[in-house]
């Protein structure tokens, strides 16, 4: 009994963890820029695909397998810059003043249009890269055989959920942030260069939506449609938490990874049920979400 209570909270924490990092990303984008951004999932499978051949790639030139952490930050940082610009340049700066439902179906196409543009990078075989789970080996915690490499998620996810904290709250780009969120005319007559914050966020969201897919890459099969189940799960998680918190990110994150490792491993065939059963529940309770940030008023 006790194993299996280990199993299920570990098992929990880390699907929690992998889906925070993911998620946070895309309520801070929607916190700032008032977005839906469906192209999220996108940015989660070119980090887990750009990290998984580049670890594949240093293995068969012979360099370490350490090496593969080092390519996991670095593919994520890549891949936030680049597609993170050319989709908020190219698309999104365009169409700030459209209807959200708009914008949301905007970002719906470029992320198959990304879909389809992974098979023509990286092909259609799956991308095995095992080596950093490999360098650290495994533990026994509670009597079950563990990977520490698994156990490292939740450290990421930890520093993730501190630093946007941080940052937010007790720095000057936060409180510039936060002007931003509350009236972007008025940012504008401060002096504030509104489109350079909204460019910075977004490529930050996108960064963190590769970071999941980067770290988690290493201890799974990186095939075609690795995005789009996680990008299901990610919206669960910040509409039960409230859509632009991060504190109901992490909540949430927790709430789905701990309930969907019940059911995974107690009742299998309810797993997809059980997420989407607490959304609807949070949402006939509160409809704007557990954590929800108050909406300022312009009098």
């Amino acid at each position: 009994m006790l194993a299996q209570v280990v199993t299920i909270l570990l098992d929990g924490l880390n699907y929690a963890s992998f889906l925070f990092i993911v998620s946070v990303g895309l309520t801070i984008v929607f916190g700032v820029l008032k977005i839906l951004n469906v192209a999220h999932g996108a940015f989660y499978a070119w980090g887990a695909y750009a990290a998984a051949f580049s670890i594949t790639q240093a293995g068969e030139l012979g360099y370490p397998d350490w090496i593969g952490f080092l390519l996991i930050f670095a593919s994520s940082i890549i891949v936030g810059l680049v597609l993170g610009t050319i989709l908020e340049r190219l698309v999104l700066s365009r169409m700030y003043a459209q209807d959200e439902v708009l914008i949301a179906l905007a970002t719906f196409g470029v992320f198959l249009c990304l879909e389809d543009a992974i098979l023509l990078v990286f092909g259609v075989d799956p991308y095995f890269a095992y080596q950093p789970m490999a360098v650290l080996g495994n533990v026994v915690i509670g009597g079950v055989f563990r990977d520490v490499y698994s156990l490292t998620l939740f450290a990421l996810a930890l520093v993730v959920a501190v630093s946007c904290w941080w940052v937010l709250t007790k720095t000057k780009w936060g409180k510039l942030i936060a002007v931003v969120i509350y009236d972007r005319e008025i940012s504008q007559a401060m002096g504030i260069n509104v489109s350079a914050v909204y460019l910075i966020v977004f490529i930050i969201g996108a960064a963190l939506g590769a970071l999941g897919g980067a770290y988690v890459a290493p201890t799974t099969s990186v095939a075609p449609g690795f995005g789009i189940d996680v990008i299901v799960l990610s919206f669960a998680v910040v509409v039960i938490g409230g859509m632009g918190s991060i504190p109901g990110a992490l909540i949430g994150s927790i709430l789905v990874g701990v309930l969907r490792a019940v059911a995974v491993h107690q009742f299998p065939e309810l797993e997809l049920f059980v997420v989407f059963a607490v959304m609807a529940g949070v949402l006939i309770v509160r409809p704007e979400g557990l954590f929800a940030p108050p909406k300022a008023r312009t009098i």
